[in-house]
Parts: C-alpha cells; structure tokens; sequence
C-alpha cells in the first residue's frame, strides 16, 4: 500500500476512535437523505459546536461529505452532510465496467445458486489465505484480537467496519460493501465469497471462534457478521493453517 493510501487509512481509524463521530457516521448513514449540524445534534444528542467538530474531522478523513443547500429561501443556506462511501471511488466509466465483469462472472459462476454459494466461499477461504495473518506458533489469540485482526483485514479491502458486542458474541458491522451493486443481485457468490473470507481468516489467526452468521443488507448500507466463541484451532508442527483445510 503507498504512502497516501496509509495515511487516509490512519485517518479514517483516527476518526473512528471517538465513540461520538461513529454515533453522527451512524446517523448519516441510517437517515433518508442529508442532515444539517443541527439535525444531528437533536439526533444524537450532542451540542451543535462538538457535532460541527466531529464532521470536520469525519470529513477530513474522507468519511463524510458536506454541501451547501440550493438557495430555496432567505437566510444563509445551509450545510448538508452525507455519508461517503468507498464505492464511489474511481470514474462513473471505470466502475460501471468493473460491475457489469463482476456480475456477468458471477451469474456464470456455476450452474445452480447452491453450487455458485459452495464455489464461492472456497474462494473467500483461498483469498484468507493469501493475507498472511497467521500468528507466531507460539502466540494465542482471544477472541477479541482476532476479530480485530479480521476487522482490520476487512478496512483495508473498504468496508469501514466496527465491533460489537452481543452477549458473549462479538458482531463486525460492515457499513460499506465495495461490491454492494454485484452483492444485490448475486448474493449468492458475494456474501458467500465475504462469509469465506471471513471464516478463512479466523482459520489462519486459529483464533478460538466461529463464524455463526453473515447477515446481508440488514439495512440499505450494513451487513453483519455474528462471531461466536469456539475452541481454538490447534496448531500443527510444519504446517500452515491453509494446509489444515
């Protein structure tokens, strides 16, 4: 990764260090259309000035995006912001091309949805495998730091996650799919491809969970990931965990 691309990416986890710019993030992205400061002051329950703070800081990092409002009436108009998304980037020509490849690969993938799903998650373990993630033979990871090490993964590839906590369950709430477009209408390889992934990277960390669910499109713009406690993969002398498959 190039030295510009490191730097947007410590930004954007800098931004998201602080709970409330993750709060006003999540209320941009759950509201049908751009909000003013205001707006998501009363929503979140901050002050004005601190939420103007945050979205500067959001913005900065290429998170949020801002606008000022058509001239409809008197008064100095006002300040609108949306959610970025990763899927935007790259010219109109550039990613219309790269989706219509990527679902006419996909709807071809196999003959049945069952056998494309199968040859999918494949994939996903196969690509997990390929992303060095393996840990010293020595070290164990809890459950905690290999879903951060998968949530991390998963930043870098652009799909601006975050961790919960769900009982003794953690989730990774994917908030931008880079392939949301192609997902919509070949689930079936997409999220299986993802739910490969996934699983494929918790092997390799042999981390001491499981992958109990991949939620698609649980709203318009998030997917979730259900991780829950299992026994630690062991590890075997002389062998990798891709070799354990």
């Amino acid at each position: 990764m190039g030295a510009n691309g490191m730097t947007a990416r410590h930004k954007a986890h800098g931004a998201l260090a602080v709970a409330s710019r993750v709060q006003l993030l999540d209320a941009l992205r759950a509201g049908e259309g751009a909000l003013d400061a205001r707006e998501l002051a009363a929503a979140c329950g901050l002050h004005v000035s601190t939420v103007r703070f945050h979205l500067e800081v959001l913005g900065e990092a290429g998170l949020v995006r801002s606008h000022t409002e058509p001239a409809t009436r008197r008064g100095r108009p006002r300040l609108l912001y949306t959610p970025a998304s990763t899927g935007d980037t790259g010219t109109p020509d550039q990613t219309g091309g790269y989706q219509l490849l990527a679902g006419v690969l996909a709807a071809h993938w196999a003959d049945t949805p069952a056998e494309r799903s199968r040859r999918a998650e494949s994939a996903g373990r196969a690509v997990a495998t390929t992303k060095r993630l393996a840990p010293p033979p020595s070290t164990v990871l809890t459950l905690e730091e290999s879903v951060a090490q998968v949530s991390g993964m998963f930043a870098e590839l652009g799909f601006e996650p975050d961790v919960t906590r769900d009982g003794e369950d953690l989730q990774i709430r994917l908030h931008t799919c880079p392939f949301r477009a192609v997902a919509a209408e070949h689930p079936d390889v997409v999220c299986s491809l993802h739910l490969g992934l996934l699983r494929g990277a918790l092997t390799e960390l042999r981390a001491p969970a499981t992958v109990s669910s991949l939620v698609p499109f649980v709203e318009p713009h998030l997917c979730v990931a259900h991780i829950a406690p299992a026994d630690p993969v062991p590890d075997e002398p002389g062998t990798s965990a891709g070799d354990r498959r």
